[in-house]
């Protein structure tokens, strides 16, 4: 990495070899609540890092973290490379499982790229749909000349709502157990559901409420990928 300030470019390469890539960037303000940098140094750009449809699966699975036996394995993944690369930044990383109390990233998200909070209260983007996810949040104290025109300071973006657009949103009728209800999750419907021999669909396959969203299926999970998911989430309801 060169010293000053690096480009979004210049991160791209660093994560290429993980499956990882930078979601979009964001201009941080006082409610962030952001850590004190380095030496001082206040936040100047907040990179969200993360990967679409299972781009980074071969990297994971293929890593110690994958078959260590431990708990959030794909957390601590995410730690062993989002760490060393904002220490060599002068910056910090921060993650969707710091807290409590916890960051917003779906607030960051939002004022990051174009994606919104689909009726399965998960954030749904134009192209890559359901299929995406952010592992962590690089904050740097410097950003890029190169970069600055193309960082909105202002925050979210404007489109129009795909989910309100979609013809009888199918997601909502896919669920099983109605676990969904357009603006709630019940996670303990569901939870019962996958610990339950009829719940092995889901558990195998993937949920199928999100598999019904027509959004992005080019990006869908491979199954391996989708069943990883599916096993640590029954394992902590």
């Amino acid at each position: 990495m060169p010293n000053g300030p690096v480009s979004r470019s210049t991160l791209e390469q660093a994560l290429a070899p993980y499956g990882l890539r930078v979601r979009g960037g964001l201009i941080p303000n006082a409610s962030d609540g952001l850590p004190v940098l380095h030496g001082g140094a206040d936040a100047a750009v907040i990179w969200m890092v993360g990967q679409v449809g299972s781009e980074c699966w071969k990297a994971f699975s293929s890593s110690p973290f994958y078959a260590d036996g431990q708990a959030d394995s794909m957390d601590r993944w995410s730690k062993s490379i989002g760490n060393p690369l904002a220490s060599q930044l002068g910056g910090v990383a921060l993650y969707p499982s710091d807290g409590p109390p916890y960051y917003p990233f779906q607030q960051w998200a939002k004022r990051a790229e174009p994606v919104r909070t689909s009726p399965l209260m998960l954030q749904i983007h134009p192209e890559h749909g359901l299929w995406h996810a952010y592992r962590f949040a690089l904050v740097l104290p410097e950003l890029h000349a190169v970069d600055a025109q193309a960082i909105s300071p202002g925050g979210a973006f404007a489109g129009p709502d795909i989910c309100l657009a979609c013809d009888g949103q199918p997601c909502l009728s896919a669920c099983p157990v109605d676990a969904f209800t357009g603006t709630a999750f019940e996670v303990d419907r569901c939870a019962v559901y996958l610990h339950g021999p009829e719940g092995q669909r889901c558990m195998q396959g993937g949920c199928q409420a999100r598999l019904a969203c027509p959004v992005g299926a080019a990006f869908r999970y491979v199954p391996e990928h989708a069943a990883f998911h599916m096993a640590a989430f029954a394992g902590k309801h």
